[in-house]
């Protein structure tokens, strides 16, 4: 279950709809479905992370990711840190890391709103403990190991 609220903290802003809009999206006009050359220069800026591969991307994507660049400029700047690591750990995943990350990220949005509260709840709490006490339970549970650094 914590990997399935890590799913949700990691994609966040990134894919929060993803599916659902894919579903819904009449991927009209080339507005909506730009190449990596005709963004401008502070759309380039934020999705820098995906320049290598924004040209293969489903115009959903490409629309979920302008619109995180559309809002960059109105984040304060820890969530501009934020979206910037997550586009650079998104951006270094395999297309079946990726997969897996949304499957458990709409495993984790089907669970009842106090379920996902308890999940939250015991995220802070390990947020909480000394480096010391995760690196011993990140062994005892290998499943989890690479949960500190995407959840952020």
């Amino acid at each position: 279950m914590v990997k399935a609220f890590f799913a949700a903290l990691m994609l966040g802003v990134m894919v929060a709809a993803g599916n659902a809009y894919a579903e819904g999206s009449s991927g009209q006009g080339s507005k909506a479905d730009p190449q990596w050359a005709q963004l401008n220069e502070g759309q380039r800026g934020v999705l820098s992370p995906l320049a290598g591969e924004w040209d293969t991307l489903r115009p959903w994507q490409r629309e979920k990711m302008l619109d995180i660049a559309r809002d960059y400029p109105k984040m304060e700047p820890e969530q501009q840190q934020r979206v910037q690591k997550r586009l650079n750990d998104w951006s270094r995943m395999t297309p079946f890391e990726r997969e897996n990350i949304r499957k458990k990220y709409q495993q984790f949005q089907a669970l009842p709103a106090d379920k996902k509260q308890e999940l939250r709840k015991k995220w802070r709490e390990y947020q909480s403990l000394p480096e010391s006490q995760r690196e011993a339970l990140r062994h005892e549970h290998p499943e989890l190991d690479s949960v500190d650094d995407l959840g952020n």
